[in-house]
């Protein structure tokens, strides 16, 4: 394709989007304002409001809640998640209002900020954090599979998004400590076939990370099913 033919497509789609916009407003997710139209999902001022999750910090958490059960190879995360800030009302319209179009948005984002790193992993799936079939039938969806859709969009890496099957039901986890949320999630996934894990090395997504027990529990059962390594990525990191 010529520069000047993607030129005149690009104006065209920009034209089509002042018309829609026009028609039907689009209005960030955080502050309800209205979005330019060069905005997606967020707009330009909420977005540099979120904090980026520092290397170091990343680093350190890595190794206070991972590097010591030998289960996580590495783990990434691209932002700081803070109570009643922008990031938790992105999140929140994710999970509760059925906005899946979110996840792709923020896995996008993820997947371009980590692409070379998921590269040096050689990573061969992208397998989200399954749902309770009974909690999924209740939110509609798993935000976690449209935030693995998103990365995948930008690496080209396949979603798996069977690949983990949740067998019960476990409590919110909200309130809990550390060791009352590696009870709850003891012993509640199971890969399904092992044949589709087996020497693979995997990337677990999540929306958010708080102490680890659920990608600590998930990536145990993957490396008993014969994964590789596994690997972990969130968009974001609880500073709390």
């Amino acid at each position: 394709m010529t520069i000047q033919k993607w030129t005149i497509i690009k104006m065209f789609n920009n034209y089509l989007t002042e018309l829609f916009d026009f028609i039907l407003p689009r209005f960030c997710t955080s502050c309800r304002n209205k979005l330019a139209t060069a905005e997606n999902t967020v707009c330009n001022s909420c977005l540099s409001k979120i904090k980026l999750a520092d290397p170091e910090f990343i680093k350190s958490e890595y190794q206070r809640k991972y590097e010591s059960k030998r289960i996580i190879s590495s783990f990434v995360s691209q932002y700081i998640f803070e109570k009643d800030k922008e990031l938790q009302h992105i999140i929140h319209a994710l999970k509760y209002d059925k906005k899946f179009h979110i996840g792709i948005f923020l896995g996008k984002s993820l997947g371009k900020h980590f692409k070379s790193q998921f590269q040096s992993w050689n990573i061969n799936m992208v397998i989200p954090i399954p749902l309770h079939h009974l909690k999924k039938a209740e939110r509609g969806f798993n935000q976690s599979y449209y935030i693995a859709k998103g990365i995948s969009s930008q690496t080209s890496i396949a979603v798996k998004a069977n690949a983990i099957k949740r067998m019960r039901f476990t409590q919110s986890q909200t309130t809990m400590t550390l060791k009352e949320r590696e009870e709850n999630v003891e012993g509640a996934f199971k890969v399904r076939k092992t044949e589709n894990v087996k020497g693979k090395n995997v990337l677990l997504v999540d929306d958010v990370m708080t102490t680890g027990a659920t990608i600590n529990e998930c990536g145990r059962v993957l490396l008993e099913a014969g994964a590789n390594q596994v690997y972990a990525a969130t968009v974001a990191l609880a500073d709390f």
